[in-house]
C-alpha cells in the first residue's frame, strides 16, 4: 500500500461525516442518559448519603446540612424489634422476608413447571388456555389484590366464609388476612398464583426446544413417562429452572405492593420493603429508612451475583 493510501485510510476516521455521526449518536444517547441519571443513579447515591446522616422531619427543609452520624442508622435498623428475630410469634422483617421470598419462589416455579408441562401437550383450545394462564401476570396488581380481599373478606359475605359456612365446616366467619400464620401463607399463595405465568413462559420455551428424538429413543428403550421426565426433561430444564428461581427470588425479596395491598404488612407479614416504608413515611426517620433500603440492596445484590453466575454458565 502506498504512503498516500495509508494517509487517506488514517484520516478517513476523522472525516466530517464521521464527526457528524458521532455527535448525532451522543445527542440520541443524551436524553436516555439524563433520565437514567435522574431516576436511577442520583436517587441511589442520594439514598446512600442519607443513610449516614440524621435526616428527619425536623431538618427536611435543609437536608444537605443534616448531621453526619456514621453507621448509627444501620445499628438502629438491626437492633429494631421489627427487624430482628425475637421468637416465632415475632419473627422480624428479615426472617419474614426470607420465608416469604423463598416459599413464594418455590411455589411459583413448581406451578410454572406444572403449567408448562400441561401446555406443552397438544390439545384443542391450547392457545386459549395459554391466554387464560397469563391472566394473573398481566392483570393490574391493584385489581387482583382487591379481588382476593373480597374473596377472603372476614364478613359472612366473603366468598370463602360463605362457602365454608354452607358446607358446615366453620360456624362463624373467619378473618384470614388478620390471623398470624394464615396471613403469611395467603400472601405466599397469592405471590405464587400471580407470578407462576412468568416461570411457565420460560420453562415452556425451553421444553419446546428439547429434541423429540431423545424421548423417542427413551420410549424404544422402554422408559416410562416418569423416567422420561426424570432423566430427560429435568436435566434439560436445570438451567432455566435455576435462572427462573433466582430471578423470581430477587424480585420477590424486593416486593412491596402485593403484601401492602393485602395486609398492609400486619399480622406477621411485615417484610423489609414494608419496614423501609414505615421507617421513612410513618416514623418520618428518613435516615433509618434509607439504611434499611441499603441493607435490602446488599441482599438483592448478592442474589444478582448468583443469578449472573448461573446465566453465564448457561451461555457457556
Amino acid at each position: 500500500m502506498s504512503k498516500k493510501n495509508m494517509k487517506l485510510k488514517r484520516t478517513s476516521k476523522n472525516t466530517p461525516l464521521k464527526k457528524t455521526e458521532a455527535r448525532l449518536a451522543y445527542r440520541f444517547i443524551f436524553p436516555t442518559a439524563l433520565i437514567v441519571f435522574g431516576l436511577v443513579i442520583f436517587p441511589a447515591v442520594y439514598s446512600i448519603w442519607i443513610s449516614f446522616h440524621d435526616v428527619g422531619l425536623k431538618n427536611l427543609n435543609d437536608v444537605y446540612h443534616a448531621p453526619y452520624i456514621g453507621f448509627e442508622n444501620y445499628k438502629n435498623v438491626i437492633n429494631d424489634f421489627s427487624f430482628k428475630f425475637q421468637d416465632w410469634k415475632n419473627a422480624g422483617a428479615i426472617v419474614t422476608s426470607v420465608v416469604y421470598s423463598l416459599f413464594s419462589t418455590i411455589f411459583t416455579v413448581l406451578l410454572g413447571l406444572i403449567a408448562a408441562l400441561l401446555l406443552n401437550r397438544p390439545f384443542k383450545g391450547r392457545g386459549l388456555a395459554r391466554s387464560v394462564f397469563l391472566f394473573p401476570y398481566v392483570a393490574p396488581v391493584v385489581s387482583v389484590a382487591f379481588v382476593w380481599r373480597w374473596i377472603l373478606d372476614p364478613r359472612q359475605s366473603g366468598v370463602v366464609n360463605d362457602l365454608l359456612m354452607r358446607l358446615n365446616l366453620i360456624n362463624t366467619p373467619q378473618a384470614y388476612l388478620s390471623t398470624r400464620g394464615v396471613a403469611l401463607l395467603l400472601v405466599i399463595l397469592f405471590e405464587a398464583w400471580r407470578y407462576f405465568p412468568f416461570a411457565m413462559l420460560m420453562i415452556l420455551a425451553r421444553l419446546q426446544a428439547i429434541d423429540d428424538m431423545l424421548y423417542e429413543a427413551a420410549e424404544v428403550d422402554g422408559a416410562s413417562g416418569w423416567q422420561k421426565f426424570l432423566y430427560i426433561t429435568l436435566p434439560e430444564l436445570r438451567y432455566v429452572l435455576g435462572s427462573s428461581f433466582l430471578l423470581r427470588l430477587i424480585w420477590t425479596f424486593n416486593k412491596f405492593d402485593d403484601i401492602f395491598l393485602l395486609t398492609g404488612g400486619g399480622y406477621g407479614t411485615k417484610v423489609l420493603p414494608i419496614l423501609t416504608y414505615e421507617f421513612s413515611f410513618k416514623t418520618l426517620n428518613f435516615g433509618k429508612g434509607a439504611a434499611a433500603a441499603m441493607i435490602l440492596l446488599v441482599i438483592v445484590a448478592i442474589f444478582m451475583i448468583l443469578y449472573s453466575r448461573i446465566t453465564s454458565k448457561n451461555e457457556d
